[in-house]
């Protein structure tokens, strides 16, 4: 199945990473189907796309809500019909010492996060099931193989992604659902002509990556002709976690 003929849904498509991976596959043709917790941020993306004449359906949702996921997958199966492919994208972090980190801070990144992906691909699986197949990528990082102080929370949530990808490849298979990762690791979504040489230089890759990179990656995951591919982490980070890092 082309990439115009494939119906798309990004979470967390208001800014970021998701933003950039629905323009794409909104400008190769797909339909795309956009999801934000953020109203004013998914109205400015779905305005975007819409105004370049892409096929687009919106619908605001917060993943750490249990009964919104599931309110808007019978949303989905209603207004679109179908689903190929789930890029699961939503996520955020809290970047507090791990002695003051709160419990309802720790369940909200947790929910958010790990939580809110098993739902989505759980929902997702339920209409690729119905119509022979599809692919789910879920957005990991390279903070779930290597880690800065005070991130516990989002540490622990994208390893539980990893793990979870794995657990759910082989769990799907038999439907024919292919359920890959990907680990970002630098992923500049602002002005990129900001970064200093020094930003370029320190990865193996001579430079920061930008959301195309997983864009890219993304089209690779959901290509069918790509079905022998699954339960893998791709991480994408320009080398970084390949570099030893001594002080002189």
């Amino acid at each position: 199945m082309a990439v115009d003929q494939q119906y798309v849904m990004i979470t967390g498509a208001g800014a970021g990473i998701g933003r950039e991976v629905a323009w794409a596959y909104a400008s190769k043709g797909a339909t795309v189907i956009l999801t934000d917790k953020n109203a004013e941020s998914l109205a400015q993306t779905t305005e975007r796309l819409r105004s370049g004449g892409q096929r687009v359906f919106s619908q605001v949702l917060d993943v750490s809500d249990p009964a919104a996921i599931a309110a808007c997958f019978a949303w989905v199966r209603e207004s679109a019909g179908r689903l190929d492919a789930l890029i699961n994208n939503a996520g955020l972090g809290a970047w507090k010492s791990p002695y003051d980190l709160e419990v309802d801070e720790w369940d909200y990144v947790l929910n958010t996060n790990l939580r809110g992906t098993f739902l989505c691909a759980r929902e997702a699986a339920k209409l690729m099931r119905a119509s022979g197949g599809g692919a789910i990528v879920n957005l990991a990082s390279t903070r779930a193989l290597m880690s800065e102080p005070n991130s516990e929370a989002y540490a622990a949530s994208k390893g539980g992604i990893v793990a979870l990808t794995h657990a759910l490849a082989v769990s799907l298979g038999p439907d024919l659902i292919r359920v890959n990762a990907i680990s970002p690791g630098w992923i500049e979504t602002g002005d990129y002509g900001a970064l200093r040489p020094i930003d370029h230089a320190q990865h193996p890759a001579q430079r920061v990556g930008n959301p195309d990179d997983i864009a890219r990656a993304c089209f690779y995951l959901t290509d069918p002709a790509n079905d022998f591919v699954t339960g893998t982490n791709l991480v994408i980070d320009g080398g970084m976690t390949r570099k030893m890092m001594y002080e002189e």
